[in-house]
């Protein structure tokens, strides 16, 4: 980790537009969610290295819903439990609420990781490889 002079100013995090929309660097923010110290400790670092907690944002419906919308958009896979994205679409709204009671009520329980094993380049050793 390379370390600062006592002159060097870390890079400051772009502005927020007006209206809440982000510049290009910053388009994944969602404005309700993200404020501009927190953008801003994504560049500087957290004073002792840790975050402390970030469930409320992860249970967060707006949240939930902007992941399955880029989900969908990239037509993603079926996970471990076989449900497609067209699938999950018929009652999409419903599971995401049910999904967000769950994980702020501390009740979600992931189902595992498919596990297969792939070959080591040069070698007769196979890798495991966890796939969601």
């Amino acid at each position: 980790m390379s370390e600062r002079s006592n002159d060097q100013q870390p890079p400051r995090v772009q502005q927020l537009e007006p209206g809440g929309q982000t510049p290009s660097r910053w388009s994944w923010v969602e404005r309700a969610v993200w404020n501009e110290r927190m953008l801003e400790t994504l560049v500087t670092g957290v004073q002792g290295g840790k975050w402390h907690s970030l469930m409320d944002k992860v249970f967060r419906l707006s949240n939930l819903k902007a992941a399955w919308v880029s989900v969908a958009a990239n037509k993603g896979g079926s996970g471990v439990d076989g449900m497609t994205i067209e699938q999950f679409n018929l009652d999409a709204a419903d599971r995401l609420q049910k999904l967000s009671e769950a994980l702020r009520n501390g009740t979600y329980r992931p189902q595992p990781v498919r596990r297969a094993y792939i070959p080591k380049l040069g070698s007769k050793e196979l890798r495991p490889l966890g796939m969601l």
